[in-house]
């Protein structure tokens, strides 16, 4: 079966919406527009120069709340590797669609921009849709903040991510707690080293220690939580005694741990001679598997793709960690047809035949819904 949404993924593909610095603007103008052209209510909205979040309803005649898809439009960086194919481009090479953005997450976005056209008169008489389209989300969720902030979230009763499971339906994701550790020492000239505190000696000692802390206890289906230090930086001229320098600690975590425990046994840990500032606090996402909309997804899922649903989790984290208890926490469900292996890689693809199958999968969640 052909991916009807093909044309549009490969129009937002051809966006150059690489965060930072985002530029979602133009993007989401021209989504805007065109759902405009198909019978959507939309809200454009500015969060920052050339930042942009958007809403997009199709009322329904029947009670109930909505049913709701999100998905971000802003992408990573390229990377430093070439590429082969034009990263804005949108290329097709037998089944794969080529670009930044292809599987995280902009053919998602197509495919359930492309279902809901398809089931506009089932939406219309039905309890409708809203689609929650978001910049800013690959530093942090800044969009999702900044729709938050803004009041503007309307009622849901479900919500899908469309972020890259290969079609794979995903009851959660990990928690992410970003921390910056600053070390604070005395400067001097470098050959008097002995007049000063060397703040990079003191950040090398905190690391020595923080590669043997534990976040806490394993959790049945996220497993371990972990720790990596994605970042260094100190000093300012090789002459001088630098008196200050930091290191990003990235901690994912799951619902059985608390990140304002985490942040205070870390800082207990390390000692009063690191100081120890919040970046990025997204918490963890379990959706009840039991739950019967949870139970629909599955069957949909597998009557597609024909392959068992069970019980999953990814370890990146989505706009669901901010959305979710804004929207009074419905049940949600982690499903798109990009490649988890896809995403931030060089030569990023999807597969054509996974938009397609995400097309009928999701076209099959919205008329269950409706009915």
């Amino acid at each position: 079966m052909p991916a009807r949404s093909l044309p549009l993924a490969q129009q937002l593909l051809s966006f150059d919406t690489i965060n930072p610095p985002g530029n979602e603007l133009a993007c989401m103008q021209f989504l805007a527009a065109w759902l405009q052209e198909q019978g959507f209510m939309v809200e454009l909205t500015a969060f920052g120069e050339q930042r942009a979040n958007l809403i997009a309803r199709l009322p329904g005649q029947m009670p109930g709340k909505p049913l709701a898809f999100t998905g971000h439009l802003d992408t990573v960086p390229l990377g430093n590797q070439p590429w082969q194919f034009d990263p804005f481009g949108h290329d097709i090479d037998g089944d794969r669609l080529y670009g930044r953005g292809a599987s995280d997450m902009k053919a998602a976005v197509a495919a359930f921009v492309l279902a809901c056209v398809q089931h506009k008169a089932a939406i219309a008489a039905g309890r409708g849709v809203v689609l929650l389209l978001t910049g800013g989300e690959e530093t942090g969720c800044h969009g999702a903040q900044a729709l938050i902030a803004a009041g503007q979230l309307p009622e849901v009763g479900a919500l899908i991510v469309g972020e890259p499971t290969a079609n794979q339906p995903v009851i959660g994701h990990k928690g992410a707690l970003w921390l910056r550790c600053e070390t604070r020492g005395k400067t001097a000239h470098g050959a008097m080293p002995e007049l000063g505190i060397n703040a990079i000696y003191l950040a090398a000692d905190a690391l020595g220690k923080i590669r043997h802390f534990s976040p806490g206890a394993p959790h049945p289906l996220m497993k371990q939580p972990t720790l990596n230090v994605g970042r260094i930086e100190g000093g300012l001229n090789i002459n001088s005694v630098p008196d200050r320098a930091a290191f990003d600690v990235d901690i994912r975590s799951a619902p059985n741990l608390q990140h304002a425990v985490i942040r205070q046994q870390l800082a207990t840990f390390l000692g009063d001679s690191v100081h120890i500032s919040t970046l990025v606090d997204l918490p963890a996402v379990l959706s009840p598997e039991r739950h019967q909309w949870i139970q629909s997804v599955y069957r949909a899922c597998e009557a597609v793709t024909q392959q068992p649903a069970e019980a999953r989790i990814v370890p990146y984290f989505t706009d669901a960690s901010l959305l979710l208890p804004a929207l009074g926490d419905p049940p949600c469900i982690i499903l798109g047809p990009g490649e988890p292996t896809q995403a931030h890689q060089t030569d990023e693809y999807c597969l054509v035949s996974r938009l397609s199958e995400a097309e009928q999968i999701y076209g099959q969640l919205i008329a269950d819904w409706m009915r």
